[in-house]
């Protein structure tokens, strides 16, 4: 672990929401992994790197709250790219889901990973679904080596489904594993994974597919007390399009939300990816309970699911994450891209006022961490775990930018990265992962390509 002190940037974001994220162009002093000072005029000590910053902008590591890493050798098949949800599962992932190998995915989270940590992400939450009756559960054990291989804080959400997916448009190709199968092993991951610590390298959460046709109504009971027991938190899809809301009106009576919650699954340790189709009245559940979104504005706009209603939530009080989603429905699965879209897709409904850059930054940083109750990151503030980035802004896609403070989300585009961290240690060093041969992991995913065709 190297002592760090980063001197002059241009401009810090903190991660708080509005005008408070604006810091200035404060040093930043990081001791044993752990941001020690931040202010004006440091004073290098003996023990540490001092960091040139005078052309960089400074975040805290993006927190990715929902990805599907499988999918990064799933990018742009040809028979689903210009379909919706339920056509695109089944022409898509659920027919190659038996035919991935510990290597492939192991190539899949590299490629994943590498592509997140060059946009600036030093946390991912992958909702991992590749699980079946006669599959081998331990494959997911793959994504935490790789991880931490490369060094990124990794939250495994524990995906797949006990009962074949009761909605008629929903994908049926694998058996479900049954529930004891499904809990046990949750119960292998939680003892040899999970950290409960608020600065933990590693988590385990439990995310069956979809609460309202993944899983029985019983078995979504049992699977939220036994979550609370062992101090796990829960997340899932829901109402990503229109089709959830009217299965839930047509078997259950009542709308998606007031569904979960009839079933123990909202609070301050739930959150849910994508919340396209929800109203004023499920509003009132999720801000009364705390309960937490996903928002993968990119994916719903590839699949035609919709634009959530993402600034009203907030204004709401129900907190709100990014996530990429999986590459499969999201060609560009990264940070900068994602929050670009989140900042610009709600105008398209809204007026030019809908979101502000602090709050998107705020979304995919703090946000993230509150949901995934990892309160030591998220933010750059003294005693906070040092997950950070430092954007560099000598490209000419920042050149004329008055505020050079929102270039990495206003400007979009592959960023230059001088520097990311994760508690003090190194993901990105001047634009390069150290130690990964991109020639050879480009040359890996081309094979394992050829492997799913």
């Amino acid at each position: 672990m190297t002592n760090w002190l980063i001197k002059n940037p241009i401009d810090v974001l903190n991660g708080a929401p509005g005008r408070d994220a604006r810091v200035g162009g404060v040093d930043i002093r990081v001791r044993d992994g752990v941001i020690a000072e931040m202010a004006p005029g440091l004073a290098a000590a003996a023990d540490e790197t001092t960091v040139d910053a005078s052309r960089c902008v400074v975040y805290p590591g993006w927190v990715n709250t929902h990805h599907h890493l499988f999918q990064a050798v799933l990018k742009g098949v040809p028979e689903g790219i210009d379909k919706r949800l339920f056509d695109w599962l089944r022409l898509v992932p659920y027919p190659r889901l038996t035919r991935f190998t510990p290597e492939l995915l192991r190539v899949a989270a590299k490629v994943g990973l590498a592509e997140l940590a060059l946009s600036g992400t030093t946390t991912c939450a992958d909702h991992h679904y590749l699980y079946h009756r006669d599959g081998d559960p331990t494959m997911a054990d793959v994504l935490f080596e790789v991880a931490e291989e490369m060094g990124l804080r990794f939250v495994l959400c524990r995906g797949g489904q006990t009962q074949p997916a009761a909605h008629p448009g929903y994908p049926k190709d694998l058996a479900p594993e049954t529930l004891d199968q499904f809990l046990g092993d949750i119960q292998r991951l939680h003892g040899r994974f999970h950290d409960p610590a608020p600065n933990a390298k590693q988590r385990v959460i439990i995310a069956p597919a979809t609460p309202t046709f993944s899983v029985s109504p019983q078995d979504l009971r049992v699977i939220a007390a036994e979550a609370r027991r062992m101090g796990l938190r829960l997340h899932s899809h829901l109402s990503e399009t229109e089709g959830y809301v009217d299965y839930c009106a047509e078997h259950y009576g009542m709308r998606p939300v007031e569904f979960v919650a009839e079933h123990d699954w909202v609070g301050e340790d739930v959150y849910y990816a994508h919340m396209v189709h929800v109203d004023e009245s499920e509003f009132s559940i999720l801000a009364q309970t705390k309960t937490g979104i996903a928002h993968c504005p990119q994916s719903n706009a590839r699949l035609g699911s919709g634009i959530g209603p993402i600034p009203a939530m907030a204004e709401r009080g129900i907190p709100i994450s990014i996530g990429v989603d999986g590459a499969a429905s999201n060609e560009a699965a990264d940070m900068i891209s994602e929050t670009h879209e989140a900042w610009l897709v709600h105008r398209t409904r809204m007026d030019a006022a809908a979101t502000h850059v602090e709050d998107v930054v705020h979304w995919g940083t703090r946000g993230g961490a509150e949901i995934l109750g990892l309160d030591a990151i998220g933010t750059l503030a003294v005693g906070q775990d040092a997950d950070l980035v430092l954007y560099d802004l000598d490209a000419p896609r920042y050149c004329g930018m008055h505020d050079p403070a929102i270039a990495p989300v206003t400007c979009a585009g592959t960023p230059h990265i001088k520097l990311s961290m994760m508690q003090g240690r190194t993901i990105v060093d001047d634009g390069v992962i150290p130690g990964l041969d991109m020639g050879e992991l480009a040359r890996e995913a081309a094979a394992a390509v050829r492997e799913l065709v």
